[in-house]
C-alpha cells in the first residue's frame, strides 16, 4: 500500500487513535500511569501452596457487579440480585466468552462500539454502599466479570482472547470506591495455566492514583495469602485454575488498577515515538515507517536505527521485535530500554550505531495489546506460530517482518535476530535458540546467551536456556529466522516475577526490565569484537560445561555431531528444566 496512508507520529498533534473491533465499547477515559522505581526491592510473598482459599460465603449474598458482554447493551444485575452462577467461586464452564465461540473479527473504528455505551457496572445505592466499581474497557484492560460474594470479597473472571475461548492470563482492570482499613479478597476463577508464578511468591501488581498524584507512587507488588490453585470444574470441560490474594487500598474513595504486569499500550508506544519525532538529536539516526498496518487497521512501526558515520554497505544487521504476545508487558519495557540506550549520546550507542543497522519492530500485535488480549491477534490465533505461513492478509504483521528479513539477507548478513517475550513459569531472563545442524557450529548459538548472562548475572540464567528446535515451534520466529539463515536467532524471556540471582529474591521493576535492553546492547559489542578473544573464551567456557554435565573429561576430545539434539539439551537444562521450551 501507499505509504501516504499510514499515519506515522509526528512532534504535532496527538498521535492517532487506536483503532478497536466493533464489539468493544471504549469508554472516554484514557488511562495513563507515572513511571516509578520502589526505593527497596519488592520481594516475594512466602508461597501458600495449592490448597483451597477459605469457603465461600453462600450463594444467596452473591451478587454480579460487573458483567461486560462485548458487542451488547446488557445492564448489570441490581445490588440483591443473586448471582447467575449456582457457586459464584466455580462459575459453570459454560460462561459466555467476551465474543460468541465461532465469531471471527470483521471491521474496526476509532472508539469502538458505536452508540451509547452500557451500564455493567450496578450502580451503588448510596454514600454508605461499599460495592467496588469495576472498569475495563479501556485500552489493555481485561476484566469480564465481578461477583460480590462478601463484603469485601469478589470473584472475577477473565475474558478470552477475542474470537477464543482461551487464553486467559492477563488481567489489568479499575477498581473505585475504595475502604483502606477492610481486607478486601480478590479470586480470579478462569486461568489457563496450571502452573504459575503466582504459586511461587508472586504477587500482582496495584497503582494508586491518588499516590500517584501526591507522592509520586506508582505500580507497586502487594497482596498477602496469595494462592494458585485448580477449581473443582463440575463440567465437561477442564477445570480452570484460580489465582486468590488479600490485600488493603491505601485510601478512601481512591481510584486504583490492578494488573498481571506493568501495563504499555499501543498509545504508550505512539507517545513515545511522538517525542522521538520531536527530538532533532534522536530522530537524525531513527527513521519511523510502517512496516504494515494490522486487520484493525493499527500502524505497525519499523525503526531502522543508523548512523551516517561507517560503510554503510558493510554494516551487519540486527533486527528486534516485541509483543507478538500482547500480554507480555515486560517485552515492550525491554524495547524501550534498548531504544532509550541505542538512541543516546553514549559512546557505545555512538559505536553501534556506526557498526550496525538496526531494524526494530516494537509492537507485532498491537491489535492484541488494544483489546487486552494475552496471546493472539484479532485473526484468533498465535502470531508467534504463524511466521511460516503465507497468509499475509491474517498475520501482516509477522509476515511483513519475515518478507523485510528476507529482503535484508538478499543483501547484508544479519548478524542477531531476537524476539522479546515474557514467562509465566520460570524466574529470572533467559533464552531460548536453535542448535546448528553442523557440527562446527552446535556451540556457537549458545556464546550469545552465555554472554549476556555475564553482562547481567543478576537477572540472567544461563542453565534456563534452551536450544533444541521442536516441531511444534516451527512457526515461530526464532525458528523460521534462523531457517532463513539467522544462525544467531533467539527468544528472550523475561519472566513476569522476578530474579532469584546474585543474592536477589525479588520482583523486577520497569528499571530492571528497560535495564535489560541496555545489556543486550553491551553484549553484541562483545560479541561482535574484532578481538575475538571474548568470544573464543566463551565457546571454550561452554565447551567445558558440555562435557562436564555429559560427564565426559574437559579437553578430551570428541565431535559434537556424536551428540543428538535431545541429548545436548538435557545436558544443559538447570533446575527448572521441567518446563517445555517456547513462549509461555
Amino acid at each position: 500500500e501507499p505509504r501516504g496512508l499510514f499515519a506515522l507520529p509526528s512532534a504535532r498533534g496527538p498521535p492517532p487513535a487506536p483503532r478497536w473491533p466493533v464489539e468493544c465499547e471504549v469508554i472516554k477515559e484514557a488511562m495513563e500511569h507515572i513511571e516509578w522505581v520502589p526505593p527497596e526491592p519488592e520481594p516475594f510473598c512466602q508461597p501458600m501452596g495449592p490448597e483451597r482459599t477459605p469457603a465461600p460465603l453462600s450463594e444467596e449474598l452473591g451478587t454480579v457487579v460487573y458483567h461486560l458482554h462485548t458487542g451488547s447493551r446488557e445492564r448489570a444485575a441490581p445490588l440483591g440480585a443473586p448471582s447467575a452462577s449456582p457457586d459464584p467461586y466455580h462459575p459453570p464452564s459454560g460462561l459466555p466468552p467476551a465474543v460468541p465461540r465461532g465469531s471471527c473479527f470483521t471491521r474496526a473504528r476509532v472508539g469502538g462500539a458505536s452508540g451509547p455505551l452500557s451500564s455493567p457496572a450496578a450502580p451503588l445505592e448510596g454514600p454508605q454502599d461499599t460495592t467496588l466499581l469495576f472498569e475495563s474497557r479501556f485500552e489493555s484492560g481485561n476484566l469480564q466479570k465481578a461477583v460480590k460474594v462478601g463484603p469485601y470479597d469478589y470473584v472475577l473472571t477473565l475474558r478470552p482472547d477475542l474470537y477464543t475461548a482461551k487464553h486467559t492470563q492477563w488481567f489489568y482492570f479499575r477498581v473505585q470506591n475504595t475502604r483502606r482499613e477492610p481486607l478486601y479478597r480478590f479470586t480470579i476463577t478462569n486461568l489457563a495455566k496450571p502452573k504459575s508464578l503466582y504459586g511461587e511468591g508472586m504477587r500482582p501488581l496495584l497503582y494508586s492514583q491518588q499516590d500517584a498524584q501526591s507522592r509520586g507512587v506508582g505500580w507497586r507488588r502487594v497482596g498477602t495469602d496469595i494462592h494458585y490453585y485448580q477449581g473443582d470444574g463440575g463440567g465437561e470441560e477442564p477445570a480452570a485454575f484460580h489465582l486468590s490474594w488479600t490485600t488493603r487500598f491505601p485510601h478512601d474513595g481512591d481510584t486504583c488498577f490492578f494488573a498481571h504486569s506493568y501495563p504499555y499500550t499501543y498509545s504508550d508506544l505512539q507517545r513515545y515515538l511522538q517525542a522521538l519525532a520531536g527530538d532533532p538529536a534522536r530522530s537524525r539516526y531513527c527513521e519511523v515507517r510502517a512496516l504494515c498496518r494490522s486487520l484493525a487497521g493499527n500502524t505497525i512501526y519499523l525503526l531502522t536505527i543508523t548512523s551516517p558515520a561507517g560503510v554503510a554497505a558493510a554494516k551487519r544487521v540486527v533486527v528486534l521485535s516485541a509483543r507478538v504476545h500482547p500480554g507480555e508487558s515486560g517485552g515492550s519495557w525491554a524495547m524501550r530500554g534498548f531504544l532509550d540506550f541505542v538512541l543516546s549520546a553514549h559512546p557505545d550507542a555512538r559505536l553501534l550505531r556506526q557498526l550496525f543497522v538496526f531494524k526494530v519492530v516494537p509492537m507485532l500485535n498491537p491489535d492484541g495489546v488494544v483489546v487486552g488480549n494475552s496471546r493472539c491477534s484479532l485473526a484468533g490465533r498465535d502470531p508467534n506460530r504463524a511466521y511460516g505461513t503465507a497468509l499475509r492478509s491474517s498475520f501482516p504483521g509477522v509476515w511483513h517482518l519475515r518478507a523485510m528479513v528476507e529482503r535484508v539477507l538478499a543483501e547484508r548478513e544479519v548478524v542477531l535476530y531476537c524476539d522479546f517475550h515474557g514467562h509465566s513459569r520460570k524466574n529470572n531472563v533467559f533464552m531460548y535458540g536453535c542448535d546448528g545442524d553442523r557440527a562446527g557450529l552446535r556451540l556457537h548459538q549458545r556464546v550469545f546467551p552465555l554472554m549476556l548472562s555475564k553482562n547481567a548475572p543478576d537477572k540472567f540464567s544461563f542453565p534456563s536456556c534452551k536450544f533444541k528446535v521442536q516441531k511444534s515451534k516451527a512457526g515461530t520466529g526464532r525458528v523460521v529466522m534462523w531457517r532463513m539463515g539467522v544462525s544467531n536467532s533467539y527468544t528472550l524471556e523475561a519472566a513476569f516475577g522476578g530474579s532469584t540471582l546474585g543474592g536477589r529474591n525479588s520482583h523486577f521493576t520497569v528499571e530492571d526490565l528497560k535495564a535489560l535492553g541496555y545489556h543486550l546492547c553491551d553484549t553484541l559489542l562483545d560479541f561482535c569484537d574484532p578481538d575475538p578473544a571474548k568470544f573464543q573464551q566463551c565457546l571454550v567456557e561452554v565447551d567445558v560445561l558440555l562435557r562436564q554435565r555429559l560427564g565426559r573429561e574437559p579437553g578430551s576430545g570428541g565431535s559434537w555431531s556424536d551428540i543428538s539434539p535431545s541429548e545436548l539439551e538435557s545436558s544443559t537444562s538447570g533446575s527448572d528444566s521441567s518446563v517445555s521450551d517456547g513462549p509461555l
